[in-house]
């Protein structure tokens, strides 16, 4: 009889927990990377995520970030005895509108703490055009 392993990393963890939350899988986020380096994620198009026209919501693309914060964060944690964690702070700046596009949020680690993580995201089209930039500190355990 074999049983299964738990996670062992960060990556693996946010590999089992991303697909299986309810949250990430209503607005479609996917992830394509998780590694040392970043975190790539993508939110493909949805006319259910607009303000209005074809113009991709400002909370659409903020929570695209908080995620790819998260994923980042835990990346390459070690990992505590008991999972839990939080964005404690983000800010977010809006720099060009997304209209009919994909997103891809671009997620990197700046500084690592015992509990607090500091990172950055880069939200941007598929081609690398520049919409978001957000800072945020995460808290693990």
């Amino acid at each position: 009889m074999s049983t299964a392993t738990p996670p062992r990393t960060g990556a693996d963890v946010m590999a089992q927990f991303l697909p299986q939350s309810p949250f990430v899988a209503k607005l479609g986020i996917a992830v394509e990377v998780l590694d040392a380096e970043q975190v790539r994620l993508r939110l493909p198009w949805d006319p259910a995520n607009v303000t209005i026209g074809d113009m991709v919501h400002g909370g659409a693309v903020a929570a695209l970030a908080d995620v790819a914060v998260m994923a980042a964060a835990w990346a390459q944690a070690d990992m505590p005895d008991s999972l839990r964690g939080v964005t404690t702070s983000m800010s977010v700046h809006f720099l060009a509108p997304a209209r009919a596009t994909d997103l891809v949020a671009i997620g990197r680690v700046l500084r690592r703490g015992r509990t607090l993580v500091n990172c950055d995201v880069d939200v941007v089209r598929p081609e690398g055009a520049a919409v978001a930039k957000a800072i945020a500190t995460y808290k693990i355990g």
